[in-house]
């Protein structure tokens, strides 16, 4: 809907009072795509904990007034979204999040305004004791394990986990650090990489990843913080060190941004330091006087009447790249793996081998890319890393290819993840 405004121009000529009466369309607001408002107003006044395990399993465009509030977990999107009518977060109040059994990250799609006067966290727990690991925000990645048993802890989970290294677990890394990883466009949304661990301590986590996407203003006189769990050091001399999960992900859309608030998702201090995180706004109407985001934003100033894009275009004209895992040995890969440890169980079980092929889908990258496998295991192995190589070009438009490579197996449960990185 266009709304118009009133505009009144007083002048005078030759001693005649004239008024003239202004009538004209002010400027569209944006659309935010599925935001129907059908988890209702959504109001926060004191410290809150809002479990993600309760959305519901479906389509991400869908009305959800049956279940206002839970919102909905889209597995093809790897995203819990709420489809808010309005979002406030009073003063002194936190409001954080515990993770869906998929570790997905958050998405508030808001068909009014967005007041945060309180804190929004979704920072990455802190070190652990074994055999705990600590557990990201949502769309973020845990943090290697400690072990009492041996002298050896594990590297950090996430595609820029941090290594183990001679009893000391290095920090993770997401928009900075040694193995950065995602774009400056937060699409696809993803948090960040957990710390690694050492031989009595589990290394922080990383950051949780959140898209807030609002039809009209923003208003951010609180804090959004998406920071990595710290790690652990003493300053004795040659102390092993535990390391710090990186920042996450924040991605801010809307029509008009407010206020005088904060904006970070910095990695942890303690231990080996994390990584920053990224983040991303896009606005049309920028009216704040906020501190600098840490670390600092890309900006995109959008127009009036601007569809936002919330997630990947796979289609013309973007054709965004998708990666894939197809299979491992003989063992299909599930459409929604979780990585849960044994929790819900494997999400593929191996017999005991040195090795097993794995087949990997790409979908508009080029032959040229390098397509990494890492596999992370869950107790006392630092992560390998495996370059897959081109075995069959499915389809030209679009193009679709298969890579394979030989993947290390060890005894016990493994986190196995894949990343492109194109020419």
């Amino acid at each position: 809907m266009i709304k118009k405004s009133l505009t009144l121009g007083i002048s005078l000529l030759n001693g005649i009072l004239f008024i003239i009466l202004c009538v004209f369309p002010a400027q569209a607001e944006i659309t935010i795509p599925g935001a129907d408002g059908s988890d209702g107003a959504f109001q926060i006044t004191k410290t809150t904990v809002i479990d993600l395990s309760e959305a519901v399993t479906g389509d991400w465009n869908t009305n959800n007034s049956a279940n206002a509030g839970k919102g909905i977990y889209d597995p093809k999107k790897w995203a819990v979204i709420f489809k808010y009518e309005s979002v406030a977060i009073d003063a002194g109040a936190t409001l954080s999040f515990s993770n869906h059994p998929s570790r997905a990250p958050v998405v508030w799609l808001v068909n009014g305004n967005v007041t945060i006067n309180g804190t929004v966290s979704l920072n990455g727990q802190d070190y652990q004791s074994p055999p705990a690991i600590s557990e990201p925000g949502p769309g973020g990645f845990r943090g290697g394990s400690g072990s009492y048993r041996t002298t050896q802890g594990g590297a950090g989970f996430g595609p820029g986990g941090g290594i183990f290294d001679t009893n000391h677990g290095g920090g993770g890394s997401y928009g900075t650090g040694q193995s950065p990883y995602g774009n400056q466009s937060l699409i696809p949304l993803i948090g960040g990489s957990g710390g690694g661990g050492n031989y009595s301590l589990a290394g922080g986590a990383g950051g949780g990843a959140i898209l807030i996407a609002c039809q009209s203003t923003l208003s951010i006189n609180g804090v959004i913080q998406s920071n990595g769990g710290s790690g652990f050091t003493i300053t004795a001399p040659n102390y092993p060190r535990c390391g710090s999960g990186s920042g996450g992900g924040i991605r801010l859309i809307c029509n008009t941004l407010y206020g005088s608030g904060k904006i970070i998702a910095d990695g942890g201090y303690s231990g080996s330091k994390g990584g920053m995180g990224r983040i991303r706004i896009e606005r049309v109407i920028n009216d704040n006087t906020f501190e600098d985001p840490l670390p600092g934003a890309s900006i995109v100033n959008l127009t009036s009447e601007t569809t936002a894009i919330l997630w990947p275009p796979y289609n013309a004209p973007y054709n965004a790249p998708k990666v894939r895992i197809i299979s491992i040995g003989d063992k299909e890969v599930p459409e929604d793996p979780r990585a849960s440890f044994g929790t819900y169980g494997a999400d593929v079980a191996l017999p005991q081998v040195s090795s097993k092929q794995i087949v990997v889908e790409t979908t508009n990258v080029v032959e040229e890319s390098q397509v990494v496998v890492r596999v992370t295991p869950r107790f006392n192995y630092n992560f390998s890393i495996v370059n897959a190589v081109v075995e069959n070009v499915e389809s030209e438009d679009p193009l679709v290819i298969r890579w394979v490579a030989d993947l290390p197996v060890n005894v016990g449960y493994s986190a196995v993840q894949v990343k492109v990185i194109r020419p």
